[in-house]
């Protein structure tokens, strides 16, 4: 894959650049948009930071709170009340203290199974979005951030896995994950992230380095299939860059 075909790369000394950086294109982002803002999150580790600052002084008062609805990308099927659950993270790093409660909008996983929660969401989608199809002229989220899993996953959508190929379905349940932990997922499909104004994709740490090589050489892994109709970028910090490539702001 040319390198012209590639996201764009923003490259970081560290975790706390970071978030730095991520915090100022969210906030720019929202102050874009005159009215109603939707942002989708990520699960995982590598936003943790970055929902630390949005809640912390130094940006609170840069979040006009009561246009900002808040989404999720990915849910591991598991309580509410499980350490394991994404939404949660955000709700006791960040939302809980600054966010109205009827703007945060969780992947339900009380349902029998994540098929089921799959509908449930969908239906939530379709209902803000007020259509039951998507148009690439008007995106569901002002931003959408993401990550790249050790598999090349994002989201819970991993290799191989026919969620991957989705076209239809705005969310779908995943039976089984691919990596740890193994328990079932409920994900938003291709089309559904890829309808918003930005993807900022966060990948930090030496450990990232593999896959980041992998995604670079242009691998057809759901990590680099994963584009906004708008702007893509990969946000890298300089311990996950292979050795030779130079990113820009």
């Amino acid at each position: 894959m040319a390198a012209a075909d590639l996201p764009k790369l923003i490259v970081v000394a560290d975790a706390e650049a970071m978030a730095q950086a991520a915090a100022e294109r969210v906030v720019a982002r929202m102050a874009a948009n005159p009215g109603r803002i939707a942002i989708c999150l990520t699960g995982g580790s590598s936003p943790r930071k970055l929902y630390q600052l949005l809640g912390s002084d130094a940006y609170r008062d840069k979040i006009p709170w009561g246009r900002v609805h808040w989404f999720i990308g990915d849910e591991r099927f598991v309580p509410a009340t499980d350490p394991l659950n994404n939404m949660t993270v955000a709700h006791t790093t960040f939302l809980d203290r600054n966010a109205p409660a009827d703007h945060i909008h969780p992947i339900p996983t009380t349902a029998e199974t994540p098929d089921e929660s799959a509908e449930t969401y969908a239906r939530e989608l379709k209902a803000f979005y007020g259509s039951e199809s998507l148009d690439p002229a008007r995106p569901l989220f002002d931003m959408v951030l993401m990550g790249a899993g050790p598999d090349g996953h994002t989201a819970s959508l991993f290799p191989g896995y026919p969620a991957v190929e989705e076209t239809a379905r705005w969310v779908v349940g995943v039976p089984k994950a691919n990596v740890a932990p193994f328990v079932p997922r409920v994900s938003l499909t291709l089309p559904a992230l890829a309808a918003c104004r930005e993807m900022l994709f966060e990948i930090a740490g030496h450990d990232k380095l593999p896959i980041l090589t992998r995604l670079l050489n242009g691998e057809n892994l759901p990590a680099l299939r994963a584009r906004s109709n708008g702007e893509t970028v990969w946000m890298v910090d300089r311990s996950a860059l292979p050795e030779g490539i130079r990113g820009g702001r």
